[in-house]
């Protein structure tokens, strides 16, 4: 009879979390370089680079990939033959190894986690309660799947009931361009068929698990039907030509994973769900032999490469800059931003909003300023700050024209695209929209060299700073003529690759 002991499912629950926040799955590292390998969209390829080479420097400086450092999903499969040494539940025992894996002070992960979704969202501050999903088999051995789930890529998480003649495929087709680029392409996407509404969406998730395998499966051939369907959508998602961080490109996706359960004959439920670039999961058995324990990929695993920035790109001072400079940026254009920036998020521009309007004075004065989306890591040690990557500017919409016109911002800086109503404020307002790399935190961190709290402290991660940085890398996405990169970048990819596919079907 297998014993499992509560300190053994504590200490391996917090170690997997540790493990997985700085280091990527070896197949996700190896389909990344292959992605790197031969993307000849120059942003993306230079995206692809700065997702690697921060990969890498995870690996080796033990900080978190991303910024956020995810939501807990736990997939657990208990034996029926085991007996228990201990006094407190599995989901305890699991939330407790989430507390210590999340407030380790050697390598401390963002709390995300927030009770009273609908009301007061107050952070729980170590990231419990996890999402567990609980199995009874026959075995004397309880097998975890560990992950931390960004939100970024969870926001992007796509349902529907089809009618039973409906093509799945088209269906998932239709819904990938609305997505954006919010979940930090390239990465996976999980889709689930049948069962009822919520087992559909349980499907899409568990196949994210999966070892991906997608280019040895297209060397031998399909051999079912979900074969077939996975190939298809990996060759078809990657045709439409979004590209890493949407700015147009030849990988999308870097697998597919289908899996179905019976349904009832009136039903076809559909999900979808899309992993990010900083996939993160890990599996562990416990036996009744000790606590789990987990082995690091081999560096050599990542590519030999530097982030070098080209002679195109300009040198921005923020402390100098002028509202009419910013003019001059043009969808497309690298940046290096040195000087000083503010941050904020949602609950931030919230508040500010909601100050603009019933006519209070701002605390912070954001004229001819720059503002980051960003809620960081804690930092350790000599830090200035913990890990910095961007969070979705979509997010940021429906505040950017008071924060333009009433504020007196003249950029913002976030990750993925913006939609119209933000495009229209920044054109009539000649400002311009910056995208930093998402899936890239700790390389971006290494260029803020001084962080000041200057507002809002009880918003903790969301609270508004002043970064000082110094060649910061951005890209701009939306210029002060309105013009987008992740509109213009996917449209000319999508027709380079369907020019491509045209040739080889007349060849």
């Amino acid at each position: 009879m297998t014993v499992i002991k509560q300190d053994d499912v504590i200490a391996s629950v917090a170690d997997a979390l540790q493990f997985i926040s700085y280091y990527h799955p070896v197949d996700f590292i190896r389909a990344m370089r292959g992605a790197w390998e031969a993307e000849e969209s120059p942003a993306a390829k230079g995206a692809l680079t700065q997702v690697l080479v921060n990969s890498r420097m995870c690996a080796v400086g033990k900080r978190p990939i991303c910024q956020d450092t995810g939501i807990v999903i736990v997939f657990v499969t208990v034996g029926m033959d085991v007996q228990w040494q201990a006094d407190m539940s599995l989901e305890d025992m699991i939330n407790e190894g989430v507390r210590r894996g999340y407030t380790n002070p050697d390598n401390l992960l963002r709390g995300s986690v927030l009770i009273e979704p609908d009301g007061a969202r107050a952070n729980t501050k170590d990231n419990t309660p996890a999402v567990i999903h609980t199995r009874i088999v026959s075995g004397d051995k309880v097998e975890f799947e560990v992950a931390a789930k960004g939100g970024g890529s969870e926001a992007k998480a796509k349902f529907a009931m089809l009618n039973p003649a409906d093509s799945v495929v088209d269906w998932v087709l239709s819904v990938v361009p609305s997505m954006g680029a919010g979940w930090c392409p390239p990465g996976v996407l999980g889709v689930g068929v049948g069962g009822t509404p919520e087992k559909a969406m349980l499907l899409a998730k568990e196949s994210l698990m999966e070892p991906l395998d997608m280019h040895e499966l297209q060397s031998r051939g399909a051999s079912t039907h979900l074969e077939e369907m996975r190939i298809e959508l990996f060759e078809k998602v990657n045709a439409l030509g979004i590209g890493a961080q949407g700015l147009g490109g030849l990988t999308t996706v870097l697998d597919v994973k289908v899996k179905d359960y019976p349904t009832h004959a009136a039903n076809k439920p559909v999900a979808v769900i899309p992993n990010c670039s900083a996939t993160r999961h890990v599996h562990f058995t416990l036996d009744g032999s000790g606590p789990a324990e987990f082995t690091p990929p081999d560096l050599a695993e990542w590519p030999d490469i530097k982030f070098e920035m080209g002679d195109e790109v300009k040198r921005v001072n923020l402390d100098t800059l002028a509202a009419e400079d910013v003019q001059s940026f043009r969808a497309g254009d690298t940046l290096l931003l040195s000087g000083k920036m503010l941050t904020g998020r949602d609950a931030a521009h919230k508040k500010l909003v909601d100050m603009i309007n019933a006519g209070e004075e701002l605390p912070v004065d954001f004229t001819n300023r720059f503002i980051y989306y960003v809620g960081p890591v804690d930092p350790v040690r000599d830090e200035v700050v913990g890990p910095a990557g961007p969070t979705t500017g979509t997010r940021m919409d429906k505040f950017t024209r008071p924060m333009l016109e009433s504020a007196g911002l003249i950029g913002m800086i976030g990750k993925a695209e913006r939609g119209p109503e933000a495009i229209a404020a920044i054109k009539d307002n000649k400002a311009v929209s910056m995208i930093a790399v998402g899936g890239a935190a700790y390389l971006v961190a290494k260029a803020i060299t001084k962080s000041t709290l200057l507002a809002f402290p009880e918003l903790g991660m969301e609270a508004i700073y002043e970064f000082e940085v110094k060649n910061m890398p951005v890209t701009v996405a939306v210029d002060s003529t309105g013009r987008s990169v992740h509109i213009e970048g996917p449209k000319i990819w999508s027709k380079e690759i369907a020019d491509r596919i045209l040739a080889r079907e007349v060849s």
